[in-house]
């Protein structure tokens, strides 16, 4: 068995203390404005962007460096017609028989229902698949060790690219997504449907509800 090469930590940056805290205030202060938005603008948004930011949410950490995620783009008007309809279907069925009712009074305050227009009119559709397997370069299949952690960290990760390159995001969870595979043609069995991340800029008249994030001191422990 081959041993792994090692290289020097390439790009690594030490800053002095107080350029440290500086920038870990201002990466807050840059994230604090990010909300999630459901009024889009149809405006074009350029395809680099969008391929920088993937760049970006591809240099995620994974399991094994297996890099167990597929990253579907779509802005093809006809494709994001039929992922609305499909997501709608799904979505009336969870809002009218499948959701308890207490999950239906914890998204009351947000205003969601089954109507995603959003769907259509947002330029960019990112459909993010966890990879269960891949295959390696002579065609051996390898199974992915923590695909659903590793594909969540990169998710992370590309929301605060687009957030930072001025675009608004909104994360959707139909559920069942098993849609996403046969609209887009991607394999069953090796797939899954993570979310579907809509990218674009906000609507001029965009409205969010007015709410807030816990204080550190409900969710950080020191020990």
């Amino acid at each position: 068995m081959n041993e792994p090469a090692f290289i020097p930590l390439p790009g690594y940056r030490e800053y002095p203390e107080d350029e440290m805290r500086s920038r870990a205030r201002a990466f807050h202060e840059e994230l604090k404005r990010r909300r999630t938005v459901r009024d889009f603008s149809s405006r074009p948004v350029p395809r680099a962007v969008i391929d920088d930011c993937l760049r970006a949410a591809t240099t995620a950490p994974s399991g094994a460096n297996l890099q167990p995620w597929h990253f579907t783009v779509v802005g093809d008007p006809e494709t994001k017609r039929r992922i609305r309809a499909a997501a709608e279907e799904e979505e009336r069925e969870f809002y009218r028989h499948r959701a308890p009712q207490e999950w239906l009074d914890a998204l009351a305050p947000l205003g969601t229902d089954e109507r995603k227009p959003f769907l259509e009119t947002a330029p960019w559709l990112i459909a993010i698949f966890s990879q269960r397997y891949g295959r390696l370069a002579d065609g051996r299949r390898v199974k992915h060790y923590y695909p659903m952690e590793s594909v969540g960290i990169a998710t992370g990760m590309l929301i605060a690219a687009l957030h930072m390159a001025g675009l608004a995001t909104l994360t959707h969870t139909p559920s069942p997504m098993k849609f996403l595979n046969e609209i887009l043609g991607r394999p069953k069995a090796a797939e899954r449907p993570f979310l579907l991340l809509v990218a674009g800029y906000p609507d001029e008249d965009a409205k969010v509800p007015d709410i807030g994030r816990k204080p550190l001191s409900e969710v950080v422990t020191y020990v």
